[in-house]
């Protein structure tokens, strides 16, 4: 600075300065290395004995003045300073000394750069309009420069109008984008101009280069402020595509078979470029989410409004895990959104997957929370929450390098040890997934997963045969690396064998089993150690014939799981001593039996073959069953257990060996069965305990051989195999019957396993036999039956009036499971069977068809698979928890299948299942023709109509399954998703859609199921049938299809619901149906506040007036036992819709207005009927007009109190009317609080608090509102004395001492209100 002065002092006091200073700096910049010298920052520098200074040149990014510099603040000097650069010459020059020049030096760099932090400007107006028109006609680098450095040159009063140009020249090119938004970011800007810039960029978002989107994105977060941070950032998110993003992956994906290595590079280098850009579009983000807690909260709430599927992004999720990984304080709140979403099936998986697989970059740094929410996820007890969280693991280690993988493999074994039944069961799907995808990559962390051998004890039976499946795969795949868990394996199974404890021995043989299953391709290189493990196997199964039927079971499944697979040299080792069909089994002559070795005598039922000759076999079943409850069995003689278990091995081997056909063993299938004489019609009460058991002993065994024949022949293709497996489905519907009976009078009866590899199971609950004589016991039956879902084995047999048969549905784990397969004979319509006389002649010609009782029982067990193994979405809740225990009994063939096999298989039987529900709907089509009207018609057949309505409602359940499968969502699914829809579109359009679009066939589909509105026999099948419509319509839900159901339940709200016997539907189960059709309505309608007012204005006023147990004329599903269900769902409907109004501002019209006031004369009505005593539960109606009160007070002080505000000078009168009714409304809940007080009723005194709270704050917040508008003199303030919900006066408050307690009341805001309001002329 001294040397600036003494250079200063010395040209002012030259007599030709400034005229000839200029002319010769002209003259001396011409030269390109000397205006170079006088750009560059120098500083004097002394020499050693000279008293004189030098200028010596520094580096450009030193502090130091240029020579330039030092003369443009000269005032006499600086207005000439960059005239030059006035002319389009000199602009050319400039351009021509852009990128070469000495030592390739930036000229306009530097020329701007002598223009920043000048101490003084003489004519700041000029710099800057110069260099504006510099900018519009210079090249870009020039333009680049200029804008970058316009932040030092500008003064402060020229910021907003630069700002002004810039924004107007970033909405003209996309070139700029970066230096403009980097230029804006540094000059103080006013607020109106700052959201006119940052909307300005905003617009720009969707289009600009992907390595400018940082500088965009960051630029808008960090001037966002707080009041309009939600809808900032709901316009950024929606703007915001990664997709493009990932548009180079797929480049590289079609390259890598490109030969040329320059292309394949040059896509690399693309595909690199493209992530660095997304790493650093995240870092921005990261860096607002954890600096500006406006901005993380704004970006948990722009997610938490988005409400359609569609409208998720995979962006969304990134965001929440970001948040949950770098801001402490909102993990909670993003745990929460999360959960709600996947909940929602706004998160699918399939999105999920997305993000893992083209953003693992970004993603990987979040892996902390991606573990902690994958541990919390497989904790909850949603469905869909669950299998996200084993999503999370799958993809984590797919994507993430060998710590992460580590740390997932060390987290599923450590649920795997933890003990818990779902954490238990998610994680070994997960590690056999692995196992399954990435074997190799597993292979290193064998070690961590070979320790879940050591907590063995807290594993079932099939958690046993997936443990040993991943081991086994683990073990075999890589010989020389999996020795040592073999050996570990080996002695694991040998003891287990070797033990007594009949847990032990189940474990062993899955175990050994698994193992051999593992190694059927390597057989050659391990028969010595496997021979012996076999030779142990058998002769541990020997003395047990529980455990002998489980190596059974489990050969067979080895050899339908290997179909094809297995070598004729392995079947016959390993089978060789188990495949004889045991003599004991079978017999061919009742001669043999004397009828006093028996507890009933042998008669031979159910034959089909109609041939009595010598050398026709029968099952030997009575005389098995007698032996082994008499407890006569002898060594080597097959226990009646093994009966099915055998005949499954048998029938398995017979089609391995002969590709299918099972002619060998076909006369199994019409043989007849040794029983005795089952018309037990009155004879029950005659016979013993003992025999009463024996009998149900009998029952049981020939239904589960019924069902293993069944599970063999049902796929075969010769009509008379096909009609004798109908009859045997017949045979199967009359056993169940006499059984039911049986049971009925059987209390305390445990039946024989029918399922070998569960845990040891418990007696089943008794029912006693019921009579007039104790009434006690038919109520521990109705009891019963509430508990258990509404799908039974009954049929129209089982009906009959007079006997209370027990229900079979608590005894479906002592049935034989079966097959998929069996559900193909759903195809059969009518068949004939050929009836042979004894010289194999035909004598007569029987019609064989799948009668209702058939239906009803096929329907029952496949809709009981289907909710066990296809997790639904979103949109249903689990109607019935999970009993404690082992889940999966009767499963075991089922859960060796995937869910996306048993869909497709479903999806296979989707035209026969169309077949069936449209007789079913002509059925009852019919019936209300035939009836027009009548509700109580005399002329219907009561035990048809409810077997028919059961078909009904079971086939709308399997519909549901699985539409509402949240394996739906996933892309890979989709070409299922659209097989299933276009077999229902192709009963509206036979042969047009193929070439429809998946939407137009959910439209079709959607239209084909809407039409079965008007045959729904039951509210129950109705509510189902509403279901299933969403489901469909959820993919995704268009405006109409919302009207469609909207319409339709109201319809069915509006609709009589009377059993064929002539009472009304009533019940715990016809009110939660109620519940969720009514929400499916007020949630769908397109004016939820306007339908609120109908019910309540309309509806419930004919409930007051009609008897006693009459109901709403408008909505007869409105009576005085559902009243609270519909008082509930509007007071939370209510409050629901009001918080989805947006807050008010200043801007606002009377809309908003309106729909407040609409809001609030509902809320007042809803709360007054509580004053109506006649309701049943009055308890309940006050605690809800308490809770829901609060909530809606709240809501209208956040949103509807700003509104006010703002309209209050424009609406004077109705916002005076609408404080007046809400007052009414309030004081109608201080009444609540004061009947809390008297009744002292806990349930309701525990909402007065915070209830009371918030009627204080209304108070105050109305006070503000006019003091906000100047009209303080309209708030007056009254006493407010406690009363009852009546009306009338607490007496406590009536004493002599009234001005005291007036006071103390004047004194207690929570007990002053807004009597009135008067307002003066604004």
């Amino acid at each position: 600075m001294a040397f600036q002065k003494k250079l200063h002092l010395a040209l002012e006091k030259h007599p030709t300065y400034p005229s000839q200073f200029i002319s010769g700096l002209e003259s001396h910049i011409k030269d390109r290395n000397q205006f170079k010298n006088c750009l560059l920052p120098c500083t004097p520098v002394r020499t050693e004995g000279s008293r004189s200074e030098k200028m010596h040149f520094v580096s450009p990014f030193s502090q130091s003045r240029s020579l330039f510099k030092c003369h443009i603040t000269l005032s006499r000097v600086e207005g000439k300073a960059i005239a030059p650069a006035d002319t389009q010459q000199d602009l050319f020059v400039m351009q021509k000394w852009l990128v070469v020049g000495t030592f390739g030096t930036n000229f306009p760099r530097l020329i701007v750069n002598q223009f920043k932090w000048l101490d003084r400007l003489l004519d700041s107006q000029d710099l800057v309009k110069k260099l504006m028109q510099m900018v519009n006609v210079s090249p870009v680098p020039i333009q680049h420069d200029i804008i970058i450095s316009l932040p030092e040159i500008l003064e402060d009063s020229q910021q907003s109008e630069v700002a002004r140009e810039l924004s107007c020249l970033l909405k003209q090119g996309r070139r700029l984008t970066v230096p403009i938004l980097d230029a804006l970011s540094r000059l103080d800007l006013d607020a109106g101009l700052l959201a006119e810039v940052r909307q300005s960029a905003m617009t720009i978002v969707p289009s600009v280069k992907l390595e400018d989107l940082p500088v965009v994105v960051k630029f808008i977060l960090h001037n966002v402020k707080a009041a309009d941070a939600v809808e900032v950032i709901s316009d950024l998110r929606k703007s915001l595509d990664l997709s493009s993003c990932v548009l180079p992956l797929q480049i590289l994906g079609s390259q890598k078979k490109l030969k040329s290595q320059v292309q394949a590079s040059s896509s690399m280098s693309q595909v690199t470029t493209s992530q660095n850009c997304v790493k650093l579009l995240f870092d921005v983000i990261k860096l607002a989410v954890r600096f500006q807690k406006d901005v993380s909260e704004a970006w948990i709430k722009a997610i938490e409004n988005t409400t359609s599927v569609s409208d998720h992004k995979v962006l969304d999720l990134i965001v929440l895990l970001l948040i949950h990984s770098t801001n402490t304080k909102n993990r909670k709140q993003t745990e929460k959104v999360l959960r709600s979403k996947i909940q929602l099936g706004c998160m699918p998986e399939q999105l999920m997957q997305n993000a893992f697989q083209n953003h693992s970059m970004v993603i990987k740094d979040f892996f902390p929370s991606i573990l902690a929410l994958a541990q919390m996820f497989l904790h909850s007890a949603h469905p869909a929450i669950v299998s996200f969280g084993s999503c999370m693991y799958k993809q984590a280690f797919a994507a993430f390098d060998s710590y992460c993988q580590q740390e997932v493999v060390t987290a599923l074994v450590t649920h795997v040890c933890s003990g818990n039944e779902t954490e238990l069961d998610i994680s070994l799907d997960v590690l056999t997934d692995l196992v399954m995808l990435h074997t190799s990559l597993l292979m290193r962390y064998a070690t961590f997963v070979k320790t879940i051998l050591d907590s063995t004890q807290k594993l079932n039976p099939c958690q046993i045969r997936k443990l040993f499946y991943i081991l086994s795969t683990l073990a075999f795949s890589q010989r020389q690396e999996g020795n040592y868990i073999q050996d570990d394996m080996h002695m694991v199974i040998r003891k287990w064998l070797s033990s007594t404890v009949p847990n032990h021995k189940q474990m062993g043989i899955i175990g050994a089993v698994t193992m051999i299953g593992s190694l059927y391709w390597a057989w050659d290189s391990c028969i010595l150690t496997l021979s012996t493990l076999l030779e142990l196997v058998g002769f541990c199964c020997e003395q047990t014939p529980e455990v002998l039927a489980l190596y059974y079971d489990e050969l067979a499944s080895l050899i339908e799981k290997q179909k094809g697979n297995l070598d004729l040299q392995l079947l016959v080792r390993l089978f060789v001593m188990f495949l004889s069909w045991r003599t004991e089994f079978v017999n061919t002559s009742l001669s043999v039996f004397p009828c006093s070795s028996f507890l009933f005598p042998v008669k031979s039922l159910y034959n089909l073959d109609e041939d009595e000759s010598q050398g026709a076999i029968a099952i030997n079943l009575l005389p098995l069953v007698s032996q082994s409850e008499l407890g006569r069995v002898t060594d080597g003689m097959m226990s009646p257990m093994c009966l099915s278990p055998c005949f499954r091995l048998l029938r398995l081997y017979t089609g391995e060996q002969n590709g299918g056909s099972l002619e060998e063993i076909d006369a199994l299938l019409g043989c007849p069965l040794y029983l005795t004489d089952l018309e037990v019609e009155g004879k029950l009460d005659s016979l013993s305990k003992q025999e009463r058991e024996f009998l149900c002993s009998l029952l049981f065994y020939a239904l589960n051989w019924f069902r293993e024949v069944i599970n063999a022949f049902c796929q075969q293709q010769d009509a008379e195999m096909k009609g004798k497996v109908l009859t045997r489905l017949e045979n199967i519907t009359e056993l169940q019957t006499v059984l039911g009976k049986c049971l009925a009078a059987t209390p305390g009866y445990v039946p024989p396993p029918a399922t070998f590899d569960s845990e040891v199971l418990e007696a089943v609950p008794s029912i006693n036999a019921g009579g007039p004589v104790r009434k006690r016991n038919g109520k521990e039956i109705l009891q019963v039956a509430t508990l258990i879902l509404p799908f039974t084995f009954q049929t129209a047999a089982e009906r009959e009036a007079g006997n209370p048969l027990a229900q079979l549905q608590s005894y479906r784990r002592y049935f034989r499971e079966l097959d998929l397969e069996v559900f193909t004979i759903l195809h059969c319509g009518l068949l004939t069977k050929s009836v042979l006389d004894t010289e194999m002649h035909t004598e007569a010609r029987e019609v064989v068809q799948l009668g209702p009782a058939e239906l009803c029982f096929l329907l029952d067990d496949l809709c009981w698979k289907l909710e066990h193994v296809l997790t639904p979405g979103s949109t249903r809740r689990v109607p019935f928890p999970k009993e404690r225990g082992y889940k999966d009994i009767g499963f075991s063939h089922l859960c060796q299948r995937s869910p996306k096999e048993v869909a497709m298989c479903v999806v296979k039987l989707l035209k026969p299942l169309c077949n069936h529900m449209e007789n079913m709907h002509n059925y009852f089509q019919v019936i209300v023709m035939q009836n027009r009207g009548v509700e109580d018609d005399p002329g219907t057949n009561i035990q048809e109509h409810q077997l028919m309505s059961s078909c009904y409602q079971q086939l709308l359940l399997t519909f549901r399954s699985l539409f509402a499968w949240n394996g739906f969502s996933q892309h890979e699914n989709t070409d299922l998703l659209r097989s299933a829809l276009q077999v229902l579109a192709d009963r509206l359009k036979p042969g047009e859609t193929e070439f429809l679009l998946l939407e137009e066939l959910i439209s079709e589909s959607f239209q084909y199921l809407l039409n079965f509105q008007q045959s729904v026999p039951s509210f129950h099948c109705a509510f189902i049938l509403t279901q299933l419509l969403i489901a469909v319509a959820e993919k995704p839900m268009a405006g109409w299809k919302k009207e469609k159901m909207a319409s339709l339940a109201k319809q069915f709200l509006c609709q009589s619901w009377v059993k064929p016997g002539g009472d009304r539907e009533k019940g715990s189960q016809f009110n939660s149906a109620l519940h969720t059709l009514l929400c499916v309505y007020l949630e769908h309608t397109d004016n939820i506040l306007k339908a609120i007012e109908e019910i309540s204005s309309v509806g419930v006023p004919e409930l007051i007036n009609s008897a006693k147990d009459g109901c709403s004329s408008t909505y007869p599903t409105l009576s005085r036992q559902t009243f609270p269900v519909f008082f509930r769902v509007m007071m939370a409907q209510l409050e629901s819709s009001v918080k989805s109004i947006p807050a008010g501002k200043p801007s606002d019209s009377s809309e908003k207005l309106l729909r407040w006031n609409i809001a609030v004369r509902n809320f007042h009505i809803l709360v007054n009927l509580v004053k109506v005593r006649f309701w049943l539960f009055f308890w309940l109606y006050l605690q809800i007009s308490s809770k829901y009160g609060r909530l809606f007070v709240e809501a209208f002080l956040k949103l509807a109190m700003p509104l006010l505000d703002y309209s209050f000078k424009k609406h004077r009168d109705d916002v005076q009317s609408l404080l007046k009714t809400l007052q009414l409304s309030t004081r109608q809940l201080h009444h609540m609080c004061g009947h809390s007080k008297i009744h002292q009723d806990i349930g309701l005194t525990n909402h007065v608090p915070l209830l009371k709270k918030s009627l204080e704050q209304f108070v105050y917040r109305v006070k503000a509102m006019l003091a906000f508008n100047h009209c303080q003199e309209a708030f007056w303030v009254g006493i407010l004395k406690n009363r009852d919900l009546q009306g009338e006066e607490i007496l406590s408050q009536a004493s002599g001492e009234r001005d005291s307690g007036e006071e103390d009341s004047a004194e207690s805001p929570a007990e002053v209100l807004l009597r009135r309001g008067r307002c003066r002329p604004l």
